[in-house]
């Protein structure tokens, strides 16, 4: 009897376990969508402001044009994207320390894709748009987490007021 109910509680707990602790998934990550620093993903159908930021490196540097941009509290922004650089970019929307902490990880996994909500990787002449809707108010920031790119000065910062 003690037996049988072991194994049955065993075998529930295998079967209510969480799918998240099956293993990883598909390359790069997901995030909960109710869980980002920066705000939300903003609705495509709905007005925003366009901020246009380009990429590129140069002189010894890599870089965004503009690399400070301030939005309103509640604002949707739609961040248009472009790679105008000779190596792979990407632009990942978040808060100083969660970069700092992504940053990490990719040194262990520099081939990590993005392409979240908040995240995309560029390649060379590429374009992305990311809508995101500003719920916050503070300082955030937008990086390149690649290994060496954030060091080489690929950062900007959001200011929400």
């Amino acid at each position: 009897m003690y037996r049988s109910l072991t194994f049955a509680a065993l075998l529930f707990s295998i079967i209510a376990m969480p799918p998240a602790v099956a293993g990883p998934g598909a390359p790069g990550h997901g995030h909960d969508l109710e869980n980002f620093s920066a705000g939300q993903p903003g609705d495509p159908k709905r007005p925003a402001r366009v901020i246009q930021v380009i990429m590129r490196e140069g002189d010894g540097q890599m870089m965004f044009v503009p690399n400070k941009v301030e939005v309103r509290k509640g604002e949707q922004i739609k961040f248009v994207l472009r790679n105008n650089g000779e190596l792979d970019h990407e632009f990942v929307l978040a808060s100083l320390a969660e970069n700092l902490r992504h940053a990490e990880a990719m040194k262990k996994n520099p081939d990590m894709e993005h392409d979240d909500p908040n995240a995309k990787r560029l390649q060379p002449k590429g374009t992305a748009e990311i809508v995101w809707k500003f719920t916050k108010a503070g300082e955030f920031e937008f990086a390149c987490l690649i290994p060496g790119h954030r060091e080489g000065g690929m950062i900007g910062t959001v200011t929400v007021k």
